[in-house]
């Protein structure tokens, strides 16, 4: 039988399947797909906690749902950092990076035609969640190799320790779950 976690954020209550990782761990599952009240209503509320900025940097694929309504809340274009190099990208930056959620490294990659958009630009970068922090380094690393100015990080929730950092923008915590 699944176990869950109720999540109260942006003023909406949502039951979160606790999964697991490791043998020692286990998280509880936000996913923003699908949930279209959930997205615009986190954006809603981190909009109101973000500095200005002229774009917004998030990575492929369970940002882009928030990524893109703020986007379209705040009227600043979005650009997705993608897992996989398309025939329409030139110039390709690209940055490895393992996350908490995923089981082996990853690479990023972002087009240099989207990476010159955001040289010299203020640039916000967003995610889902932020927990050991690797995808938002990630995004960190393509900006500061497009030249742009990030102005912030931000996510719905910050799990485990992340809610004790001081760098990021976020609107609740997400307990991690550890297995004797």
């Amino acid at each position: 039988m699944s176990q869950f976690y109720t999540l109260h954020i942006a003023g909406l209550t949502r039951q979160l399947k606790i999964c697991p990782i490791s043998d020692k761990l286990d998280i509880a599952a936000f996913v923003m797909f699908s949930d279209v009240e959930l997205t615009e209503a986190c954006a809603r509320e981190l909009m109101a906690l973000v500095p200005a900025c002229d774009y917004i940097l998030t990575a492929e694929s369970k940002g882009i749902p928030l990524a893109y309504e703020m986007s379209r809340q705040m009227k600043v274009p979005y650009v997705v950092a993608r897992k996989s190099v398309k025939g329409y990208m030139t110039n390709a930056i690209s940055v490895q990076v393992k996350s908490i959620t995923t089981a082996s490294i990853q690479t990023l990659y972002l087009d240099g035609d989207k990476a010159a958009w955001l040289k010299g630009k203020r640039v916000l970068i967003v995610d889902d969640v932020i927990s050991t922090g690797e995808s938002l380094r990630a995004l960190q690393q393509l900006a500061d190799a497009a030249g742009a100015d990030i102005v912030g990080n931000a996510a719905p929730l910050a799990e485990g320790d992340a809610a004790d950092r001081k760098d990021i923008i976020f609107l609740e915590k997400l307990p991690l779950f550890f297995k004797d």
